[in-house]
């Protein structure tokens, strides 16, 4: 398969979050603001990225049976990274973000690609793949965010670390709370796959 059909496979036909549906703690625990969404995908495309490429350069070095306790150690790092850094310097973002920032570690869709892929893989297929799921992830997470922001609080575009209050749509009385509560997420994130799927079958 070419390096551009690693890459856009995660924005497209197996992004994580639509079709694939793995990674949904962070998805839908995060995705109460536009901010952050772009700020959980950008972290797991950060990971993503290093970790498919330096699991990728060291595939022929990883004995079999320790492969996994060594991909968690290449996440751990890449993770621990994005965790001081964001703390460094988006404080607000990264205390919104909370324990998901760490459980990165753990997340299905970087242990999968480090698995399945860069384990597999030269460093430039792999690294599109990690940058292709990356971005699909991110593109879905902000989508959704983007929902439920505006229906459950009449603003959009809030980003209070960067001292913007964001764009007034209607009155916040008006909104229905429930967006912003777990159901908001399950019945928003139901929706947009359905629709997708609807889409997407017409298309075929």
């Amino acid at each position: 398969m070419s390096v551009f059909s690693d890459f856009k496979n995660g924005i497209g036909n197996e992004n994580p979050t639509f079709r694939l549906l793995i990674g949904m703690c962070p998805v839908l625990a995060t995705s109460l603001a536009i901010t952050n969404g772009i700020g959980m995908g950008i972290a797991a495309t950060f990971v993503l990225v290093g970790s498919n490429v330096i699991v990728s350069l060291l595939r022929s070095f990883i004995p079999p049976k320790i492969r996994i306790p060594c991909f968690v150690v290449v996440i751990a790092s890449f993770v621990t990274i994005v965790d001081l850094v964001m703390a460094a310097f988006t404080p607000g973002l990264h205390k919104v973000l909370g324990i998901f920032i760490p459980l990165i570690v753990v997340n299905c869709i970087i242990l999968a690609r480090a698995e399945a892929f860069a384990s597999k893989n030269p460093v430039v297929n792999s690294l599109a793949d990690g940058l292709g799921m990356g971005l699909g992830f991110t593109l879905a997470l902000t989508l959704l965010s983007a929902i439920r922001e505006l229906v459950g609080t009449g603003t959009i575009l809030a980003a209070p670390d960067f001292g913007f209050a964001g764009i007034h749509i209607f009155n916040k009385d008006l909104a229905p709370v429930m967006m912003l509560l777990p159901p908001g997420a399950f019945i928003t994130l139901g929706l947009l796959i359905g629709l997708i799927n609807t889409l997407t079958r017409r298309k075929a």
